[in-house]
């Protein structure tokens, strides 16, 4: 591994601390070495702040040094005027001569400007480090603005004979397949994503609160499809704990690629990320017209005999891990 690689693969590794509070914003981010020291590092600041460049500037307590540094980003430094000022202005304000990106922001705002902009003033620009592994860290980013549509994710928990549901129950609130641990799991991924979908069944037979009350992060949006607006606006997702947005036949047409309409009316809201955390027919829906990115699948250890068969779908197996009596498997679609 090159010095390069080393330093990119440290920016990555700091990006993930924005995880779930810099969206819509990617969470970049970035080291800044002399001398073959890093003298600064910083990421992405929940929406509205500053940018991973400019929190790893704020960091190098000596900025005479910059003069002689290379700084380090997963992402194209910007060069628009946002909610901050551009990135790319900042450093060249600081006449840091080198510069090394892990891949180019193909956001037409930048697309290859800010790289520009650096060289233009005298800057030394390296692209494409770690590229790939960069752009597997902007997944949700890069989806967004090159799919116009958020970055999905399925999830389910099914039985060890493949039942998603028992086939009726007593009361309305869900039957447990999995054990503790996993369901906190789904907590943290609940605050690390922008938005959670479930429809109508799920609704009215689990009532869920889809937040994120066993793990510390912020409850994402909840989406709930309800063709005919006839769930009771007394259940817990329409509660004040997250915004809920209800997808309806006043919004889409259900007669045709539903997932492909709900997917660009979240686009429109400017939703990067959603967990589909619905029922079998809900997440079919989005397997047979094939938008999704990922499928989170637990297996608990439980039978039901019968009842309600999980989803169907192919896919490649990036990922496994046992959790205590459960079991995990992660696939991409690929």
């Amino acid at each position: 591994m090159t010095n390069h690689e080393t330093y990119i693969k440290r920016c990555i590794e700091i990006a993930k601390n924005g995880l779930g509070i810099t969206r819509p914003n990617p969470m970049v981010g970035s080291v800044i070495v002399h001398n073959n020291k890093i003298i600064g590092e910083g990421f992405t600041s929940e929406y509205g702040g500053h940018h991973a460049e400019v929190n790893a500037i704020n960091t190098v307590s000596n900025k005479d040094l910059l003069k002689e540094a290379t700084l380090y980003v997963t992402l194209e430094p910007c060069s628009h005027f946002g909610k901050t000022p551009p990135c790319s202005n900042l450093i060249i304000k600081h006449n840091i001569p080198n510069v090394v990106v892990g891949c180019v922001d193909d956001n037409e705002k930048v697309a290859g400007k800010g790289i520009k902009k650096l060289r233009d003033a005298g800057c030394k620009v390296t692209v494409g480090v770690l590229e790939n592994e960069c752009k597997n860290h902007h997944k949700r980013f890069f989806t967004f603005h090159n799919k116009k549509r958020p970055y999905i994710i399925l999830k389910w928990a099914e039985t060890n004979d493949g039942f998603i549901a028992p086939e009726t129950k007593k009361e309305q609130k869900p039957v447990w397949i999995t054990n503790v641990f996993s369901r906190q799991l789904v907590h943290r991924w609940r605050a690390e994503e922008q938005a959670i979908l479930i429809g109508t069944n799920t609704a009215l037979e689990d009532n869920p609160s889809l937040t994120t009350r066993n793990w510390n992060g912020k409850n994402p949006i909840r989406v709930v499809i309800d063709k005919n607006e006839k769930l009771s606006k007394e259940l817990n997702v329409f509660n004040n704990d997250a915004e809920t947005i209800l997808i309806s036949k006043n919004n889409i047409d259900f007669s045709k690629n539903s997932a492909k309409q709900i997917s660009y009316l979240l686009f429109q809201q400017n939703i990067n990320s959603i967990i589909i955390e619905g029922g079998t027919k809900t997440l079919q829906t989005f397997i047979d017209e094939n938008l999704w990115d990922e499928a989170r699948i637990f297996t608990g250890q439980i039978e039901f005999k019968k009842g309600i068969k999980a989803p169907k779908f192919s896919g490649k197996l990036i990922f496994k891990k046992n959790l205590i009596t459960d079991s995990l498997k992660i696939y991409r679609n690929d």
